[in-house]
């Protein structure tokens, strides 16, 4: 199953702003839209959107058993009612990360910035799926989605700050935050 996030003048989420974190930002838009198919369909006519991004859910590559089976005692899932502000933030990691191997990967993701142990404290407040897009040719490989409630702006800011200060961040080329709210 596909998912293709559409920045433009429609959707169901407000954008409230676009940060340009580190490398090449994305045109400013009213909305974002969010579709769910399984395939991705290029638009037959002219797009009223100013970009395009899709990704795909899948399994944990990084995480151990026992680090799953944590995440998924305490982890919330997305379409909360009260989670009714999210964020984006398409990631591209350099030509460094990818050379690494998966073993040496997991070293500076787990080992050394403690991605899954330091995020479990954020969990089921802020709730998150990572969608791959490497190697669908999007110009980033992953795109981040997160929901929580207006109450947990604070928490998530501390999240991305956390994260952001870690070794594994060493090696992003290019992120964008994108803040958003339900459109009601």
């Amino acid at each position: 199953m596909f998912t293709t996030f559409r920045g433009g003048q429609s959707g169901g989420w407000q954008v409230t702003s676009i940060t340009r974190v580190k490398g090449e930002t994305l045109p400013k838009v009213a909305a974002l839209s969010i579709v769910a198919s399984e395939s991705i369909a290029l638009p037959l006519l002219p797009s009223q959107n100013a970009w395009r991004l899709a990704g795909v859910a899948s399994h944990l590559r990084y995480t151990e058993k026992e680090e799953r089976e944590k995440l998924l005692a305490v982890q919330a899932g997305l379409g909360r009612s009260e989670a009714s502000h999210a964020a984006l933030i398409p990631i591209r990691k350099s030509a460094a990360w990818w050379e690494l191997t998966q073993e040496e990967r997991r070293k500076i993701f787990e080992d050394k910035s403690h991605h899954i142990e330091g995020t479990l404290k954020f969990l089921p407040a802020i709730a998150r799926q990572l969608f791959h897009s490497r190697d669908l040719g999007m110009p980033f490989d992953f795109l981040t989605w997160f929901e929580f409630a207006p109450d947990h702006v604070t928490l998530f800011d501390e999240l991305v700050g956390m994260l952001r200060a870690t070794e594994e961040w060493n090696f992003v080329e290019r992120e964008v935050d994108i803040r958003v709210e339900r459109e009601i």
